[in-house]
């Protein structure tokens, strides 16, 4: 190949830049990225005649961050204004998808596949070799980066075989357990839409058994989910989706909870970063939440670490959870003192 040319798509210079640029947290001098990535190393001379490599490096940081990309770049604090010293880098954090974005099942079965293409081409020899010439450079990549596929992994079983009764509309039965009773009810359903919100599988569906449709938590499926033969059902109206978001939204913004919480412990740290509200003196912090039984799980697992101020029913179904743990230990001691007296 000639010297001054390259045959390297522009969209594959792109990701090698966007990759480099994220496998370093202290960031990249010009020269660095210029003599390692790929796209630009194949014409990069080290005898320093750069220019047009260099104008084509400026052209690609416009790129970057038309595409929404936050390239930043950090002075040197002992070379202050001076353009070769500034180093170029992409905050991981920053690069991190907001928590309004939501995606349809179909959406994310495609963002699996570019996943895939996404952890392949970080593997890739030409990737391996950036990362042999920038340690060679004194700097060491931050490795997650490297080989690491942004999974978004649906944990409940049961999303699968709804999504094909969805697409082919087709009834389903399944057993599911509602809180508050002693055993799973045989539902019959058919399948209206899937939704994830507030970090939860969600299935509204026409619920033949209540003649009605109703919203179903996935986690709270119990065994497998079976079509029924010879069923078929209309297409869901237009819009389902965006709809019962809606619906869990708001009653997401109606249901607030307040939680005192020990200072230093888990409990602050993981509920203060969902916090609507706080007063940091008091260690009392405000939250908004969905389901009351699927909180009340969450906030027993804290242990003494939270307490409940209010609602009521939140406390109270928090105090049943830690009473319910406690007994089952205190059963089990008995049997174990009663095992030592035998």
């Amino acid at each position: 190949m000639n010297k001054g040319e390259s045959k390297i798509p522009v969209e594959d210079r792109l990701f090698s830049l966007v990759l480099a640029l994220l496998a370093t947290e202290t960031g990249l001098l010009k020269s660095e990225i210029l003599s390692t990535v790929r796209g630009y190393a194949e014409r990069f001379d080290s005898a320093g005649q750069n220019a047009n490599l260099e104008r084509q490096f400026e052209r690609d940081k416009d790129d970057i961050r038309e595409l929404g990309i936050p390239l930043e770049t950090v002075e040197s604090p002992d070379r202050p204004g001076d353009n070769q010293a500034l180093r170029y880098r992409i905050p991981k954090g920053q690069y991190d998808l907001p928590d309004e974005v939501r995606f349809t099942p179909d959406e994310l079965a495609l963002l699996g596949l570019a996943a895939e293409v996404w952890r392949e081409a970080s593997l890739s020899a030409d990737s391996q070799r950036a990362l042999t010439k920038l340690r060679s450079l004194g700097i060491e990549p931050r490795e997650p980066v490297i080989g690491y596929a942004p999974r978004l992994r649906v944990r409940d079983t049961a999303f699968e075989p709804l999504r094909q009764a969805l697409d082919r509309r087709q009834s389903v039965r399944f057993g599911y357990f509602k809180p508050g009773e002693a055993e799973p009810r045989r539902r019959t359903v058919d399948p209206l839409a899937v939704v994830l919100h507030d970090g939860r599988w969600h299935l509204h569906a026409y619920d033949h058994d209540a003649a009605g449709p109703r919203t179903f938590l996935l986690s709270r499926i119990i065994g497998d989910v079976t079509p029924v033969p010879g069923s078929s059902f209309e297409a869901p109206p237009l819009g389902v989706q965006d709809r019962i978001i809606a619906e869990l939204q708001e009653l997401h913004e109606r249901n607030v909870a307040d939680l005192a919480v020990t200072g230093g412990s888990d409990a602050e740290v993981r509920l203060g970063k969902r916090a609507i509200e706080g007063d940091e003196d008091a260690g009392v912090i405000r939250l908004h939440y969905t389901d009351a039984a699927v909180f009340a799980d969450e906030l027993a697992a804290y242990g003494p670490e939270v307490r409940v101020l209010s609602p009521v029913m939140l406390r109270d179904a928090v105090r049943d959870r830690l009473r319910a743990v406690a007994a089952a230990h205190r059963d089990v001691s008995d049997e174990t003192a009663g095992e030592g007296q035998s």
